[in-house]
């Protein structure tokens, strides 16, 4: 039977228990144990340029091919230094031996031609430890403006055949970039790749601005802005860079919003006096419907993925506490019950776990949960740690981190799932309120 990589199928296990990647005679697998996991080791060459300029694209391609895998913390790179064989053609037959001997149980080989604007990028993978390519090649094409993209492309692709997970390293991040000192603080609409590059302005700084979140087709923006001084909920399209405000009330404050699975509507909070009740809205502002009405607020809505439910927070039972009711309103169950104060929830896109933010004895945690309640696990503690969203595949979570001492000085972490890998994202100043968009056409 031929060997393939069934090793890195994690899915949710991790929430169970530790893995390891182990390699054996038998088909490479991860295996559940008291370890951590173990990264698979893999060789990414340089691709194979042909054409002008060609050469160096390749090379950096070739580099974002391997920060995106090994930036997961579930691969290993063999640097090229330790490389026997030097891939110099793409059709050549690939020499197993010399790739045991370096322990890169993967292989990842490509090419890449420039023709005018044009750029083509092939890739295979290659099973080492079975000696045949895992799946067949594939081929990518586009501008030479777009490599980092294609690049990002292959990784996924990669990464789909190895772990047998959808990707995420084809989407962007729309979050909040904060400058200036603390009492100054200046705030504007920012996207950039999942990685951090490709930084863009969404807005300016005229104005405070909260809580992106993208449209599910990833075209569209809805946020909270102090533009008429009270704040609104507005709509941006990303490609126009153009806005709008959707005016759910002439009176009173709108603002958390977050689209609906089918992009067609959007649930917010608005306030009227001293109560902040959940509400409705076709995305074009028309029809609006109240979906809350207790003396209490009510507020972070968020849709599961089939549109049928929203979990959101309340302080209903005297302390901010997690709930889910029906999308069209109705009566709402709690599900958080552990000591302390939870907020943020965000439903994974798989649509089995909830994540949040909590705020325990003076410490503040990004955390996930079962729908119903069960298996809570805290991920992360700091300081404060707020605000989380969710990678495409529901692998891994961004979050927004500030640290004692840096004057408020907030910035961008991820961490996967199973509370391993927490990583610094890197943006030109402060940031804020991510939101992970979905995986790009």
């Amino acid at each position: 039977m031929k060997r393939v990589f069934a090793g890195i199928l994690i899915g949710l296990a991790a929430l169970v228990a530790p893995l390891v990647a182990v390699a054996q005679s038998g088909p490479l697998r991860i295996e559940i144990t008291e370890g951590v996991i173990e990264p698979l080791p893999y060789a990414v060459p340089d691709f194979v340029g042909n054409g002008a300029n060609a050469s160096e694209i390749a090379s950096q391609l070739s580099r974002v091919i391997a920060a995106d895998l090994s930036g997961t913390g579930l691969f290993r790179e063999i640097p090229a230094s330790a490389h026997i064989s030097k891939v110099t053609d793409f059709g050549a037959p690939v020499k197993y031996a010399d790739w045991k001997a370096v322990n890169a149980q993967a292989l990842i080989t490509g090419s890449v031609s420039v023709s005018g604007s044009r750029l083509t990028v092939q890739f295979r993978v290659y099973d080492v430890f079975a000696g045949g390519e895992l799946g067949t090649g594939l081929q990518f094409a586009g501008s030479t403006a777009g490599w980092r993209r294609m690049a990002h492309k292959v990784a996924d692709a990669v990464y789909s055949r190895i772990t047998g997970e959808g990707g995420y390293f084809d989407s962007r991040v729309v979050f909040v970039s904060e400058t200036g000192p603390k009492n100054d603080r200046r705030k504007r609409l920012a996207i950039m790749d999942y990685d951090g590059a490709n930084v863009q302005y969404l807005t300016d700084s005229s104005a405070i601005v909260l809580a992106p979140r993208f449209s599910p087709s990833g075209d569209r923006v809805l946020y909270t802005s102090y533009e008429t001084g009270v704040p609104q909920v507005h709509v941006l399209d990303v490609g126009k860079v153009k806005k709008r405000i959707l005016r759910a009330d002439e009176e009173g404050m709108s603002f958390a919003p977050r689209f609906s699975p089918d992009g067609r509507k959007i649930v917010y909070s608005q306030t009227r006096g001293r109560n902040t009740d959940l509400y409705l809205m076709d995305i074009d502002g028309g029809s609006r419907k109240r979906l809350t009405s207790a003396p209490s607020i009510e507020t972070a809505p968020s849709f599961s993925p089939d549109g049928r439910q929203i979990v959101f927070e309340s302080d209903r039972s005297g302390s901010q506490q997690l709930y889910i009711m029906n999308a069209e309103g109705g009566e709402a169950r709690r599900i958080s019950f552990g000591q302390g104060r939870y907020g943020t929830p965000v439903w994974s896109p798989r649509g089995d776990l909830i994540a949040f933010t909590k705020q325990n004895k003076g410490r503040f945690h990004i955390g996930v949960m079962r729908v119903d309640g069960s298996e809570e696990r805290l991920l992360t503690a700091s300081f404060l740690d707020e605000g989380p969203t969710w990678s495409p595949n529901g692998r891994v979570i961004m979050f927004t981190r500030e640290t004692q001492g840096t004057n408020g000085r907030a910035l961008l972490y991820s961490v996967d799932i199973s509370g391993r890998n927490l990583r610094p994202v890197r943006t030109p100043d402060g940031g804020s309120d991510p939101a992970w968009s979905p995986l790009q056409n």
